[in-house]
């Protein structure tokens, strides 16, 4: 298998099951904590904060746009988590855990339907490119940890 199947049918997998936690979740479970920071919909809207991240990039490549020093993730993004905390917890828990699904879903069609081409100058082809298509494991991640507090 290539790289760019492994990483479509990767991303696949763990939006299908972001799908099955957050439609299965109502609301109060949805605000349940995940640990002493974020809630179950925030880790949700966690996911498509950094979604969205690469679906600008995408779209930037898409566009010939050269990407930028700016466009760089920084080597520590716990100030960026930080930060949007309290505006992604603001969002109610349902719509969240939808635009969670949304976002992630118009991520995975976007990169799944880039041209080698455009796809060969993003990671995993590229490891200096701030475009990452392999979305699912940092959702893979996150929903571990949604997983587990659930159980708890």
């Amino acid at each position: 298998m290539n790289e760019e199947l492994d990483y479509v049918a990767a991303n696949a997998r763990e939006l299908e099951r972001m799908r099955r936690i957050a439609e299965g979740l109502d609301g109060d479970r949805l605000r349940l904590p995940v640990n002493d920071s974020w809630t179950v919909a925030g880790v949700l809207a966690h996911i498509a904060f950094w979604d969205g991240r690469a679906l600008a990039l995408t779209e930037k490549l898409e566009r010939g746009e050269p990407y930028t020093p700016s466009d760089e993730e920084p080597e520590d993004v716990d100030w960026i988590n930080d930060a949007s905390r309290p505006l992604i917890h603001a969002i109610p828990a349902d719509e969240a855990a939808r635009v969670a699904l949304a976002i992630a879903q118009e991520t995975d069609r976007r990169v799944a339907g880039l041209p080698p081409e455009l796809a060969s100058r993003a990671w995993p082809q590229d490891p200096d490119s701030p475009l990452n298509l392999l979305r699912a494991s940092h959702r893979g991640e996150h929903l571990d940890e949604i997983e587990a507090a659930l159980r708890r």
